[in-house]
């Protein structure tokens, strides 16, 4: 059986989606929590597929979170090895300062559904099935364009909102991954967040109720399309 490992930084952000796509091609699936004990790099390394996660901390937070130094140093190994890994999120934003990009804040915030705006690149790839359909975005911290890497979509606030290296990377600003009925949790674990940019849980109920359900019927073909190409 093919295996696949999840780097995660908090419970509720999850794999999702990609659980239920993974299973379906037979894939197994299990987790490596972040922090916790001492990173096994040589799992990581062999494993058939890599998903690194989300999490509310920054990449260049190391001297508060001093294990994110192994994670890079990890995926930096992983990549250059060319293995098959994908990034959610803060998992992209760990994949960029592996390859030695920036990442630092943003001119703003970007919490809730909304938009991504595709390259040509972008409209030719996997991601072409978000074409007018609505993201989970949730972040702060923006990354620039690792060298070697193609751009596949923006926002006004995010130039690099995704990108590939090859055909063995992904990475994502956002999240595709995310089941709306799993939202609640989310709405909970950033609860200090969201008080502090003012956003109601209320208001992300609502746009998960209109947009949920088409993100994560986009999100299933995103993930099952990329799969196909580096599990085959």
């Amino acid at each position: 059986m093919a295996t696949c490992l999840a780097l995660r930084h908090v419970a509720f952000e999850d794999a999702g989606l990609l659980g239920d796509v993974l299973a379906a091609r037979g894939i197994g699936l299990s987790y490596v929590e972040a922090g916790l004990g001492s990173l096994d790099k040589t799992a990581l390394m062999q494993a058939d597929l890599l998903v690194v996660l989300g999490g509310p901390i920054g990449v260049y937070e190391t001297d508060e979170y001093p294990f994110l130094l192994d994670e890079i140093a990890a995926l930096r190994a992983r990549l250059d090895a060319r293995r098959p890994t994908l990034g959610i999120c803060l998992g992209a934003q760990l994949i960029a300062a592996a390859l030695s990009a920036r990442v630092a804040p943003g001119p703003a915030k970007e919490i809730g559904y909304a938009p991504i705006d595709l390259t040509e690149a972008g409209k030719g790839s996997v991601l072409a099935p978000f074409e007018g359909v609505d993201v989970l975005h949730w972040h702060g911290d923006n990354l620039d364009l690792p060298s070697g890497a193609e751009r596949l979509a923006s926002t006004k606030f995010c130039p690099t909102q995704a990108f590939t290296i090859g055909t063995h990377v992904l990475g994502l600003q956002f999240h595709i991954e995310t089941k709306p009925q799993m939202l609640e949790s989310w709405l909970i674990g950033h609860a200090l967040e969201l008080s502090k940019t003012g956003i109601s849980p209320s208001s992300l109920r609502a746009q998960a109720a209109k947009s949920g359900e088409a993100t994560a019927a986009a999100g299933r073909r995103v993930l099952e399309s990329w799969l196909a190409g580096v599990m085959s």
